[in-house]
């Protein structure tokens, strides 16, 4: 779980990291809920998570867009199944692939676009059976290591975001308005 989970944790930082570089508002404003809440401590720790609504919905959003694990692990079907008019035979290897439920216009407004508060008021969460937000997969075989990896990105991309600031330097201004 620690190997598995560190590479992934890893990468979702980098992905929520270019993400909010793209989009300069987005980071201002979580950028402020974090330094407004943790106040002139030196460092966020996890009882400050608790208070950051937007940040979870930032990575709410990055975990959308860019699931740690694009497709599930293998797995393979046990009885004869139908789903959506398509007969599915026992011992069929599948996978789930969540990145392209994550931009699916059927689950989601604009479905390309970078928009945390989508998750702002909103039931949706990784962990329970919302099925259009699976970047750890879901039900009984959804990843074991789910809670460190989620407290993991929490920590330490609050902390980069806390205790810097992020740009792209100047003549590289591709970000999206």
């Amino acid at each position: 779980m620690l190997v598995g989970g560190t590479e992934t944790s890893a990468a979702t930082v980098i992905w929520a990291m270019t993400a909010l570089i793209a989009n300069p508002n987005t980071m201002k404003k979580v950028q402020a809920e974090i330094r407004e809440s943790v106040g002139k401590k030196s460092i966020v720790n996890e009882d400050d998570i608790q208070n950051l609504p937007y940040l979870k919905a930032v990575i709410k959003e990055i975990f959308r867009l860019y699931p740690p694990v694009p497709l599930s692990l293998v797995r393979e079907t046990i009885q004869n199944s139908i789903l959506e008019g398509y007969e599915i035979k026992p011992k069929t290897v599948t996978h789930v692939n969540s990145w392209p439920i994550g931009r699916d216009p059927k689950y989601w407004k604009n479905p390309e676009e970078f928009i945390s508060e989508r998750f702002l008021n909103s039931d949706i969460n990784f962990k329970d059976q919302n099925f259009e937000l699976i970047p750890f997969g879901a039900g009984r075989r959804a990843c074991p290591a789910i809670a460190v990896g989620v407290a993991t990105v929490e920590l330490v991309l609050s902390n980069l975001l806390y205790a810097f600031d992020w740009e792209l330097p100047l003549g590289n201004d591709k970000r999206r308005h």
